[in-house]
């Protein structure tokens, strides 16, 4: 049995799961420049249920595609004298796959959690640098304070200087700049060892680059520092 179309078709699914990831990355954009702007929460909460859509939709084609992997490779082993019914073989498995759906899966997809991520680090960042601009009269001889304060959480724990580029390392939670750990993590890979996060008395010694993701909601927080 050649399986040259079902390939084919598997490449164009990941193509269609590529196009669903932009538009997460897209929405999770928009939801960030409502929080910039300090809109209406219920636009915000919008972007949240667009999120939730495209989780949703993005499990439906894991679970689509996971079934005609399934079917090909049981072919595979099996071969099988008479060519089945492939349709319904990977209309079965689906089903199977889409009955033990829950909403927890949705929540748990990966870029639905980094939305959530940034819109609470956005919310922190901006809402702290919107009520330091209303108690200004108020509180004038502490905002040298506060501003030194923002701007220590800005510099980055290996270069010493104020970071471009920001990345949140997901197990601890700390950020560096980008080139600066990356460079890092590709020197002690060429000497075969681990890289401890160079932020001081953290205690995470196992630091990989698939555990970095941008930090946009830090890095609009610095750019709208460097403004004032």
């Amino acid at each position: 049995i050649s399986f040259n179309c079902v390939d084919s078709s598997l490449s164009s699914l990941k193509n269609c799961q590529s196009y669903i990831n932009t538009g997460m990355d897209i929405a999770t954009r928009v939801a960030l420049d409502l929080v910039e702007s300090l809109n209406d929460v219920e636009e915000v909460n919008s972007m949240e249920n667009v999120m939730l859509e495209y989780a949703a939709m993005d499990r439906e084609l894991n679970h689509y595609m996971r079934a005609i992997e399934e079917t090909v490779n049981q072919m595979k082993r099996d071969k099988p004298e008479n060519i089945p019914d492939l349709q319904y073989l990977v209309k079965e498995k689906f089903t199977a796959l889409q009955s033990k759906n829950s909403d927890s899966d949705l929540q748990r997809n990966e870029k639905y959690i980094y939305f959530k991520d940034q819109l609470k680090e956005m919310r922190k960042q901006f809402c702290l640098q919107s009520d330091n601009n209303d108690n200004e009269g108020i509180e004038q001889i502490d905002e040298d304070i506060a501003v030194t304060q923002s701007q220590m959480n800005f510099i980055c724990p290996i270069t010493q200087m104020e970071m471009k580029r920001p990345v949140r390392n997901k197990v601890c939670g700390h950020t560096y700049e980008e080139d600066a750990i990356l460079k890092i993590i590709q020197a002690r890979k060429q000497q075969k060892k681990k890289v401890r996060c160079p932020k001081i008395g953290c205690s995470h010694a196992d630091v990989k680059r698939s555990d970095l993701v941008p930090d946009e909601a830090l890095k609009r927080a610095i750019d709208s520092q460097n403004k004032q």
